[in-house]
């Protein structure tokens, strides 16, 4: 399937669904970031290892009934109540219905609400993106696979909108679980399950901690830095795959705590990368982190700030914890659903 091709056609007239909601977990993403973005791959190939986490972007949507004096009405960190499609504010929500060919003349009202902040590191642009086409699509009585939402999301973010995103974290709120996302030269994608025994991965869940750092950004402008960057840091970025092939036979039966050294040692290849990925409050927390007894880690996302990662043996975790008292910590596990819907007339 190509891109865009989801997208809805003028002539599309069926009925819109009553109310519809879709939620999509955001996602922690482990090995090879750099390598997920078109520019990279689309030359070399590249592949990453990325989980989906119970933590969710929720987004519901009904048919606006005619009795308010406006059209449409968008609930996110503002309220807009506008007439046309095109005064929304919300770029991804304006673009979205665009390009979804969602018509004026069909009154819709959309409320967005998530677990964890926006510009925090966990893809929540890209699980919007996915949890919107999902429900607006359900809306228009089309029902995507988990591979036609991630192509169609990657499609909004990159090539309607513009803006400076990777291709992972879009697979990684579709498809949920614990994948490899594979993406070729081509510009296809595979995702291929890690498949951990459920005893396996509650191991790897125990000794994950997630810690909000207290300020959030825009992740966009880092990125950019980060893809004007890429060829001049070809090696770094091939040593950070290899490291995700290395991760693999660890995490299926290896000596788990081998994960951890193996998050320090890719931390310290991507902070390499700009000098936008870390700062003197990263770098500190990190330190601190590590001296209290964490194997490995990383800061989420594009750079400078949101949510921080690390690996940490149970013996540990207490210190780690206090050393860490004045953040806010986040207990995570795994998501395996991937973007669900709920349809309100059918509960």
């Amino acid at each position: 399937m190509e891109l865009g091709q989801v997208s809805a056609g003028p002539d599309d007239d069926r009925e819109l669904q009553p109310h519809v909601i879709s939620r999509t977990p955001f996602r922690l993403s482990f090995f090879g970031g750099g390598s997920d973005y078109p520019a990279w791959y689309l030359k070399h190939g590249g592949a990453v290892l990325s989980g989906a986490i119970n933590k969710y972007c929720y987004i519901s949507c009904r048919r606006l009934p005619p009795f308010f004096g406006i059209r449409h009405r968008i609930v996110w960190s503002h309220i807009e109540t506008v007439n046309s499609i095109s005064e929304i504010l919300h770029p991804a929500v304006r673009v979205g219905l665009q390009m979804l060919g969602h018509k004026d003349a069909d009154g819709i009202e959309l409320h967005h609400e998530g677990d964890l902040p926006a510009r925090s590191g966990i893809g929540s642009s890209s699980s919007f993106a996915v949890g919107m086409i999902n429900v607006v699509s359900a809306m228009h009585g089309r029902r995507l696979t988990r591979h036609e939402l991630a192509l169609a999301a990657i499609d909004l973010e990159q090539n309607w909108l513009k803006d400076h995103v990777g291709s992972q974290d879009q697979v990684a709120a579709a498809y949920g679980g614990l994948n490899v996302i594979r993406f070729n030269t081509d510009g296809s994608i595979g995702v291929e399950p890690i498949g951990l025994a459920p005893q396996r991965r509650e191991l790897l869940e125990g000794r994950l901690m997630m810690f909000f750092a207290g300020t959030t950004r825009l992740s966009t402008d880092l990125a950019k830095k980060l893809i004007d960057n890429l060829d001049a840091k070809r090696r770094e970025i091939e040593a950070m795959e290899q490291i995700l092939h290395q991760a693999i036979p660890i995490l299926k039966n290896g000596d788990l705590d081998d994960m951890g050294n193996l998050l320090h040692e890719s931390w310290l290849l991507k902070r390499s990368l700009t000098s936008s990925i870390s700062n003197d409050t990263v770098d500190d927390i990190y330190d601190t982190a590590r001296a209290a007894g964490a194997l490995g880690g990383k800061l989420l996302g594009a750079g400078q700030a949101g949510f921080m990662a690390f690996y940490v043996p149970e013996r540990s975790q207490d210190k780690v914890r206090a050393a860490l008292r004045n953040l806010i910590e986040v207990p995570i596990r795994f998501d395996f659903s991937g973007s669900t819907l709920i349809n309100l007339e059918e509960v």
